[in-house]
């Protein structure tokens, strides 16, 4: 064979004798590793999946839940054959590299994704601690919706006027958020308001009335109409009804509530007045001739 250049032949026999070795070593640690990870991994995925199965039915997780666990755990379980079969292949300087540059890649995507992994484990609270469920309606900062969805990442509610909110589930998290059908019972409160002429005894028996025939209304507890304050115009009675709000709307109570106490008091000529202000006190008036003006004609 004639030489191409110095130090390179193309002759097979010295070039099985010059690379020979390195590649069926590098063949046997493909090979090798190969055959550890599949061992390693789908052994250990059996037997981690089962032990997380039973785990989690024994404690009655959620199941978007036990699957963003089941789905973690057999991608750790994936990391950890690779290492596990590395190391047996004998390829430690590369398992090492590939070590480092996934913590400096980890830590960058930290950084970059706060607010989604914020979200995120928010959601994951959410889901397991339940403060509120699909269908409730809640309140939180100044905002009322009814809850349609809740996912990992954020939560989707309708609000009274049928439009489409979506809110990070984190925001959800650190809020102070009310829950009035996170109960079988809501009481339902309306304010009348009675001259202070009419008797009380009578506005009332009226609003307890109206009350007991309310669609939804609890015979237990009993409907009640105290006076809450003495206003600059009016007796004030506070009227309540208990319903169950998983059955009956608060809102609709409410109206009817209302519509049907005014309609009680028209009949019986109970007044229900409007704000005014009285003025007490004299006004002098006086003629222009004796304010000191004169008329004259043209």
């Amino acid at each position: 064979m004639i030489p191409l250049q110095q130090g390179f032949s193309l002759d097979p026999q010295s070039l099985l004798n010059q690379y020979g070795p390195a590649l069926i070593n590098a063949a046997v640690t493909i090979v090798l590793f190969l055959v550890s990870f599949v061992i390693i991994y789908y052994v250990g995925k059996a037997i981690v999946v089962r032990m997380l199965n039973a785990a989690l039915n024994s404690r009655d997780v959620d199941e978007t839940i036990a699957g963003l666990l089941m789905s973690t755990v057999v991608a750790i379980t994936a990391v950890v054959a690779i290492v596990i079969a590395a190391t047996i292949a004998g390829a430690g300087v590369v398992l090492a590299a590939f070590a480092t540059l996934a913590g400096a890649l980890a830590l960058a995507v930290g950084f970059a994704a706060q607010d989604l992994i914020s979200n995120f484990v928010a959601g994951i609270f959410i889901i397991q601690d339940e403060p509120f469920k699909v269908g409730d309606w809640i309140e939180w900062d100044g905002n009322v919706g009814v809850v349609r969805e809740i996912q990992l990442r954020v939560t989707k509610l309708d609000t009274f006027d049928n439009e489409e909110v979506t809110v990070p589930n984190s925001d959800l998290a650190s809020a102070v958020v009310t829950n009035p059908t996170g109960n079988d019972q809501l009481r339902v409160g309306v304010d009348f308001g009675i001259e202070y002429d009419d008797d009380i005894e009578a506005a009332r028996a009226a609003i307890l009335d109206e009350a007991r025939k309310l669609d939804g209304a609890l015979a237990e507890p009993e409907p009640a109409a105290p006076v809450t304050s003495l206003g600059d115009s009016a007796v004030v009675l506070s009227g309540r009804v208990w319903i169950d709000p998983n059955r009956t709307g608060y809102a609709p109570t409410a109206a009817a509530f209302t519509e049907a106490v005014k309609k009680r008091f028209d009949a019986e000529g109970i007044g229900m007045p409007y704000p005014y202000t009285e003025l007490t006190g004299s006004v002098d008036v006086e003629s222009p001739d004796e304010a000191g003006y004169t008329a004259t004609n043209d």
